[in-house]
């Protein structure tokens, strides 16, 4: 395991070093005004973090992103878990998600902007983003749970809350943690996108800022953090739990075996 583990970073790093050498040979055929090389982005990101820019914003842009992944989460999961269980309100509910999945993240923002403006139109924007997207995954664990499994639980009288986490829990999360997966990395990118044309601070309002001052070394800095915000938060949190999620689906083939 170790060994392919070993396998799968070695690739990793190969991707990442073919990444930055096409950026580097792009610096080097359009020139520093188009795309900065690699030496003049990380000397103005050193500058950045030393004049206390990056910490702020990227406190400012976790913050927004975080609270409207969050409200996304408990409402779409829980709109979905209820659709799931009652045929009316899945009928009801399910109109209303594709709705506001077709709505454009660009469409949240201005309609948010006029609504309530500020960190919230960050935060709402967020939210009505990853919320109908949580709501399809929960509806979807909700009809593949094991009804036999669950039977056999009533029968031998399993007590609720071991049935929650034990039973419906796990069978709920191998749906929605794609999902979930998916919409934390869509939340980030969506908060820096409404900060950019809200004002609202953070990471976006530093990149309408440099684009403001067309230094293109300031921005690909910034970019340099989102995605670099990203990778630790995937490689930290997110691979760790599935691996987990996979150690659990193997022990329930494992056991039906």
């Amino acid at each position: 395991m170790r060994g392919s583990a070993r396998v799968s970073w070695a690739w990793s790093l190969v991707g990442i070093a073919l990444l930055l050498a096409l950026w580097e040979a792009g610096h080097r055929l359009y020139g520093p005004l188009v795309l900065p090389g690699l030496g003049d982005t990380a000397l103005t990101l050193w500058r950045m973090i030393r004049a206390g820019q990056v910490g702020p914003a990227l406190l400012e842009t976790a913050g927004n992103a975080g609270l409207g992944w969050i409200i996304g989460v408990l409402i779409g999961s829980c709109a979905g878990m209820l659709a799931g269980l009652r045929e009316e309100a899945q009928r009801a509910l399910q109109p209303v998600a594709i709705i506001l999945l077709g709505v454009p993240a660009i469409a949240w923002v201005v309609l948010a902007l006029l609504w309530f403006g500020g960190r919230w139109a960050v935060v709402v924007t967020v939210a009505a983003a990853t919320g109908p997207m949580l709501f399809a995954a929960a509806l979807e664990g909700v009809r593949s749970l094991d009804s036999t499994l669950a039977r056999m639980a009533q029968v031998y009288q399993v007590p609720l809350s071991a049935r929650l986490t034990e039973v419906y829990g796990p069978q709920l999360l191998s749906h929605l943690f794609p999902a979930l997966v998916t919409t934390l990395a869509m939340s980030w990118k969506v908060a820096v996108m409404a900060e950019l044309l809200a004002g609202a601070g953070g990471i976006g309002d530093g990149l309408g800022t440099a684009r403001a001052h067309v230094d293109t070394a300031e921005t690909m800095a910034w970019v340099v953090v989102v995605v670099g915000v990203l990778i630790v938060v995937d490689a930290g949190v997110l691979q760790p739990l599935q691996r987990r999620l996979w150690l659990w689906r193997d022990d329930e083939r494992g056991g039906g075996r």
